[in-house]
């Protein structure tokens, strides 16, 4: 370890480790879809409760976010983002070990919750660790890369996995992952400074905000399968408001509240958690969409599905290190304004040469396109939105951001998948592949009202970085320490 430390390209290695958690978090997405017909038959799940094998992930990731980013900012991103691997590994394996539905779905909350601390973690280390302007935008560069392309490659690599070694192997891949990067965590990240016993917990603040948009996730994930007016969903629906509402009240009259409420007093943090949440609302739905497009419309396998990704995941990694340079030369506003143009330009071309009978070489340029607007904007708006927040609640901030991003998904899916379906049945007399496509591109040119909205949101960010003003972004352009999150 000793080796590691005094090694002059240490924050080199910091970064890959960074860019290799989120990797992590990105690959876990989406890994588990392509395994979820054997998940079912060999489990005994119904058509109605396999989908928890992804719902019980994104309630928990989204429920706990909030938690997550605060417990960044009081006892370390250091602490925090190896206990979230911890999570990871520990609930991966009993993922793959599941014998039963209950098992398999417990696991996987579990998981989510590990989520909820590792990514705030991860992306408050990116903003503390590397000095403002090009090295911070280089990090971010790198990062997004990894998130990015992440999604996508778990198809892929979902794909290899269950065909070659049957469902378990989704859940068991996570394991060496989660403990390499521990074991390099404890080398790499410097530690932490000790928790000040006068930082309180909000405890009550961290009960009723964590149930409130648990309840809430729950809900909007729940909707679209089980009926919006149904009792347990409505209710859960209710009680996530109030719930939610009595979060704000204690964030109020707290002394030391869990989400300090003076942070939305930032222009960009405002923006940007709207923009995190169309942007999830929009691209971060039409892998889905796509994915149904190539194994429903065209009957591929899901290795082949996993192939058919491999240039949407290259553009997003051109377009992910891209994003990071633009906004060094041109500034973060307007690289963020030009990003989510050319990505809806590509979703526009990519719904226009859906068909049941196209060939896949028909939607490469669209694919193309859209990949390397959704890689440059992915990298650019964590970035944005945390302009100007102090370094000692970047994790909170970074987790506020994280929830809207999670939610923003969940809505997105719910309506954009009624759309879909709705398109469907208006063309029930047709063939089933053009009735499926005819859904698939009404989802994908909605998406793109969606990226419309997000492009004239993003212009409220600040046109020119401060560098003076926050502890955030000292005027020397040095390196801000880690240990100050905990101070």
């Amino acid at each position: 370890m000793s080796l590691v430390r005094n090694n002059i390209d240490r924050p080199k290695i910091l970064l890959a480790l960074l860019a290799f958690a989120q990797l992590i978090i990105s690959i876990d997405y989406n890994i588990v879809y392509v395994a979820l017909p054997e998940i079912g038959r060999e489990l005994g799940f119904s058509a109605h409760t396999l989908q928890w094998v992804i719902s019980a992930y994104a309630v928990a990731f989204g429920g706990f976010l909030l938690l997550g980013g605060r417990a960044c900012d009081l006892f370390g991103p250091r602490r925090i983002f190896i206990l979230g691997l911890a999570f990871y590994a520990a609930s991966s394996l009993a993922g793959g070990l599941s014998a039963s539905p209950g098992m398999l779905v417990a696991s996987r909350a579990v998981q989510g919750i590990g989520g909820a601390f590792l990514f705030p973690a991860t992306l408050t280390l990116v903003g503390v660790s590397f000095a403002a302007g090009a090295e911070r935008n280089r990090a971010f560069a790198v990062w997004g890369t990894a998130g990015g392309s992440g999604m996508i490659l778990g198809s892929l690599l979902g794909g290899v996995l269950t065909d070659a070694f049957r469902w378990p192997a989704v859940f068991y891949v996570n394991v060496p992952l989660a403990v390499a990067a521990i074991v390099l965590a404890f080398a790499v990240i410097p530690r932490d400074l000790p928790w000040k016993a006068s930082r309180k917990f909000d405890l009550a603040g961290a009960l009723s905000g964590t149930a409130g948009i648990t309840l809430v996730v729950f809900a909007i994930v729940q909707g679209p399968e089980s009926g919006w007016m149904r009792p347990a969903n409505l209710g859960a629906a209710i009680a996530g408001v109030v719930a939610l509402t009595a979060f704000l009240t204690i964030q109020r009259r707290s002394r030391d509240p869990l989400l300090p409420l003076h942070l939305m007093a930032n222009r960009d943090l405002r923006t940007g958690v709207v923009v995190t949440f169309l942007y999830m609302g929009t691209f971060g739905t039409l892998l889905y969409f796509l994915t149904v497009y190539f194994q429903n419309v065209h009957g591929y396998s899901a290795l082949r599905t996993g192939f058919a990704f491999l240039i949407p995941m290259i553009a997003i990694a051109v377009g992910a290190q891209t994003g990071g340079r633009l906004a060094t030369r041109y500034g973060t506003r307007t690289s963020m304004v030009g990003s989510l143009l050319i990505g809806g330009i590509g979703a526009i071309v990519v719904a226009l040469t859906m068909g049941s009978n196209a060939s896949y070489l028909a939607l490469v340029p669209g694919l193309v396109v859209l990949g390397l607007g959704q890689g440059a904007a992915y990298t650019l708006m964590f970035g944005a939105a945390s302009t100007g927040v102090a370094a000692k609640e970047q994790g909170i901030a970074s987790g506020l951001a994280s929830t809207t991003q999670q939610i923003g998904g969940a809505v997105g899916l719910a309506l954009l998948v009624t759309v879909a379906n709705a398109a469907t049945n208006d063309h029930g007399a047709e063939a089933a592949g053009d009735a499926t496509t005819a859904g698939l591109r009404a989802a994908f040119l909605i998406a793109t009202i969606g990226i419309a909205v997000s492009t004239l949101v993003a212009t409220g960010f600040t046109a020119v970085h401060r560098r003076s003003s926050t502890p955030t972004q000292p005027a020397n352009n040095e390196k801000q320490p880690v240990q100050v999150m905990t101070q």
